[in-house]
């Protein structure tokens, strides 16, 4: 299993594994695989390859196992935080170090990034093997938003988790 930066060509398998994803951890996501599904082409490759945006993919062979993003900011105010999102790895490969593999991969690239000193991330609440990971990856929750998004199931909370790093010239 090797982890890499996202390509336009991944595409077509990034948006599989994505709709996957809404579909099978819903309670994890905020968009559903029907509102992603309707998205042409076009909007799958601009994801990847966003100026402010860094996706990575965890691949077994020449199959994408996993994937997590990384966002930037573009105002000066907070240039110096990035948001990780989109945090998933196919049940098939969930155990295997996938998981945290990404996370690593995504730890480092920020730390390369000059003026990055802040991570975050929001998780919903209840989901405790991803709660685990983050706070074995130096993340800490700092606050709870109640109601944060509604499933069929009822609404559920998002959990806020930071991670300092370390500062760069």
């Amino acid at each position: 299993m090797h982890v890499a930066p996202l390509q336009p060509s991944d595409a077509t398998r990034y948006r599989a594994l994505m709709l996957e994803a809404y579909a099978l951890a819903a309670d994890a996501f905020t968009s559903t695989p029907q509102e992603r599904a309707a998205e042409p082409d076009a909007w799958w490759v601009k994801r990847i390859t966003h100026a402010h945006s860094v996706v990575l993919g965890a691949f077994e062979g020449q199959e994408l196992i996993g994937t997590v993003a990384l966002e930037f900011s573009a105002k000066p105010k907070t240039q110096h935080k990035a948001h990780v999102l989109g945090m998933y790895v196919t049940p098939a490969f969930r155990a295997t170090g996938a998981g945290r593999a990404l996370l690593d991969g995504l730890i480092t690239l920020a730390g390369q990034r000059p003026g990055i000193q802040v991570l975050n991330l929001t998780v919903t609440e209840g989901n405790d093997a991803a709660v685990n990971l983050y706070r074995s990856a130096g993340f800490e929750p700092f606050g709870t938003e109640p109601m944060a998004i509604r499933t069929p199931s009822g609404f559920k909370n998002k959990v806020y988790m930071w991670r300092q790093l370390p500062a760069t010239p």
